[in-house]
């Protein structure tokens, strides 16, 4: 795995050269193995790359790489696994090859078959390859969004890197905040593609392709190679659940034995979950022997799965390493989420993500991890509750679902707690909850909304569309989500949910997180659920063999009863994260209170004080729990201050 920038200019070549070694040295942390830079100020253009060796670890591996030719030059961040299939294919067309690496087949695929070598790669990757000949550069993604490319036009140069903060180590970059970058993030926690928090830079889209030619500085060509609706390799038709049960087993077999692959040791992350388990146990069997596998755990119950995990590790022998993480270890990841994400990011799972990172490096240099589970076989709570509202607030008009709503808003908390404490033992296991406050204002938000796509949102926003009013005086912007919701209206809404998921959540939060977490401790993470035939694969299952009366995954938890005793996997989800509520009240207050202070917030500008310190009051007394909230600005305040120095003026 590693990372790269590069620059096109006409007119600032001398300037932005002077950045690149700098702007190249930022992603160190994605390569530490190797490093290179290559610019030609007459031509005005530069590349440089980090290197983490993983396949081929001579220096024929180095980059920018050079075709044979000399016409074409690459940087390239990822893996493609079936390079090796592609590399006896192109040798037959006369191609010669002097590395053993990836990257050279790349680039070579690329010399033969253009912008379609895309739909042969196997694999996770971002890359861009210069034509010299032309002054054309070629920037592409992976179909889902595993690996990040970022890009900024503007009218003298044209920027790329792997990492928002390798832009912005040049001078020429204007660090000018997209206003509506801010309510996005506010709104979901992360900024969704192709937005970014800043004017004039984008992330390029999963399965597209992005052309700028130097000539013609003010034209972009971006098409799509690759969408879920568009991949018919499946046309869900089965004798029975058993054989899509076998076929599931045959593809996933394939995509973890195609992810280890490797000149350097490997092993799994294994948090005790379905998704990792069929990971680990399917790449046990593949390995022939013992693998490596790493958890963490915390002390607190409702956020520990290392128990589960290390009963399954037993099972199946793996080689298996835990670590019990102390407050204080995880608090101090804290301060480093600013450089981390250096775009704001309010996944509070980051923490965990980071530690089981430096736990596995300790020992490896790649590992494989089960993402991707709930996107694509209805793993999440929320679908099914979605699903339901819409099939029962059908039966009521928009003005009886409103007036619901406020009656519930203005029932005492005191009396809802505790007839739910009545009531939670004879309740199905789904319905049990153990954050209470924010899942009822949910339910709140859920029964005043009106469509799939508003009550949706109403159970992932983290700041409503009415909240972002009275916090910054603008509502949120439309997304991509939205777009999405638009385009795929025909489509069946349990179907549609995973489908906009997989499209927006999945690449711009699961996958950012995963990516910069791991990249920070300098392990390359694989994700074989992502394989692109697994997804289409996914797609064409009936969903009565995904979901049913509340319970998701089943054809995932069929398959891994071939491999593990249900006792070990059969309970309810947990998710990965730690108790920031309580750090907010506690251990995290005094850094919360001089972030937020009333002076602090008027002075920027930006957001009503009122508004802050309300929320903030009412969490800190308990009497309501606003923790996502509060930790979203305290994530912005935080990268505001490491990235931009941004003081008292609102962007327009």
């Amino acid at each position: 795995m590693c990372g790269f920038v590069g620059y096109f200019t006409k007119n600032l070549g001398n300037e932005l050269a002077q950045d690149l070694a700098t702007a190249t040295d930022t992603l160190g942390h994605r390569g530490p193995d190797g490093r290179g830079v290559w610019k030609n100020t007459e031509l005005g253009i530069g590349l440089g790359h980090r290197r983490l060796s993983i396949i081929d670890l001579t220096d024929a591996g180095r980059q920018p790489m050079q075709s044979t030719d000399g016409r074409f030059m690459i940087v390239y961040n990822g893996e493609v696994y079936n390079f090796i299939q592609l590399r006896k294919e192109l040798q037959g067309f006369g191609y010669e090859f002097f590395s053993q690496t990836d990257t050279e087949v790349v680039l070579n695929a690329f010399r033969h078959w253009g912008s379609k070598c895309l739909e042969r790669f196997i694999g996770m990757f971002a890359f861009a390859i210069l034509d010299l000949s032309t002054g054309k550069l070629f920037l592409a993604r992976d179909r889902l969004g595993i690996k990040p490319l970022f890009y900024y036009q503007g009218p003298k140069c044209f920027l790329f890197a792997s990492e928002l903060k390798a832009l912005m180590a040049f001078k020429q970059f204007p660090r000018s905040i997209r206003h509506s970058g801010l309510r996005l993030f506010l709104h979901y926690q992360y900024v969704p593609a192709p937005e970014t928090i800043f004017e004039g830079t984008f992330k390029l889209l999963p399965g597209h392709w992005l052309e700028f030619d130097i000539n013609k500085p003010d034209t972009l060509v971006s098409k799509p190679y690759w969408s879920i609706d568009g991949d018919k390799a499946y046309d869900g038709t089965w004798a029975g659940m058993d054989e899509c049960v076998d076929k599931l087993d045959e593809l996933l077999t394939r995509a973890v034995a195609d992810r280890l692959i490797s000149d350097v040791p490997l092993g799994a992350l294994l948090s005790g979950g379905i998704d990792s388990s069929l990971v680990a146990a399917i790449m046990q069997k593949v390995n022939g022997g013992p693998v490596k596998t790493f958890s963490i755990g915390f002390q607190e119950a409702d956020y520990n799965e290392a128990p589960y995990a290390r009963a399954i590790a037993k099972h199946l022998g793996t080689d298996h390493t835990e670590l019990y993480v102390t407050p204080d270890q995880a608090l101090s990841v804290i301060p480093k989420l600013a450089e981390i994400y250096d775009e704001p990011f309010a996944d509070s799972s980051a923490i965990p993500t980071h530690l089981v990172s430096l736990l596995t490096r300790e020992q490896v240099k790649v590992a494989l991890t089960g993402d991707g589970g709930d996107e694509q076989f209805a793993g999440y709570v929320r679908y099914w509750m979605t699903n339901s509202l819409i099939r029962a607030g059908s039966k009521f008009p928009p003005e009886i679902r409103h007036v619901l709503a406020k009656v519930l808003a203005l029932m005492p908390e005191t009396l809802i707690r505790k007839t739910y404490r009545l009531l939670r033992p004879h309740l199905p296991q789904r319905f049990q909850v153990t954050n209470f406050r924010d899942k009822w204002q949910k339910l709140i938000l859920i029964f005043a909304e009106r469509n799939l796509a508003e009550i949706y949102r109403a159970t992932i926003c983290v700041w409503s569309g009415q909240d972002l009013e009275s916090l910054l005086g603008k509502a949120q912007p439309e997304s991509n989500y939205d777009r999405l919701f638009r385009d795929w209206r025909e489509v069946e809404p349990m179907r549609l949910l995973m489908r906009v998921d997989q499209r927006t959540y999945l690449p711009d939060c699961m996958l950012t997180k995963v990516d910069r977490a791991s990249m920070a401790a300098g392990l390359e993470v694989r994700v074989p659920l992502l394989d692109h035939r697994v997804v289409a694969f996914s797609s064409s299952i009936p969903l009565k063999w995904l979901y049913n009366n509340g319970s998701g995954k089943l054809i995932l938890k069929a398959l891994l009863k071939k491999y593990l005793p249900p006792v070990l996997f059969e309970r309810p989800k947990m998710g990965f994260g730690v108790p920031i509520s309580h750090w907010l009240r506690n251990e995290l207050r005094e850094m919360v209170m001089d972030f937020l202070s009333p002076d602090v917030i008027k002075q920027e500008g930006v957001f009503d004080s009122r508004k802050v310190q309300a929320i903030l009051s009412e969490h800190m007394q308990g009497k309501n729990d606003h923790h996502h909230r509060i930790w979203a600005l305290l994530m912005w305040q935080m990268w505001r201050k490491r990235w931009t120095g941004w003081q008292g003026q609102e962007p327009e």
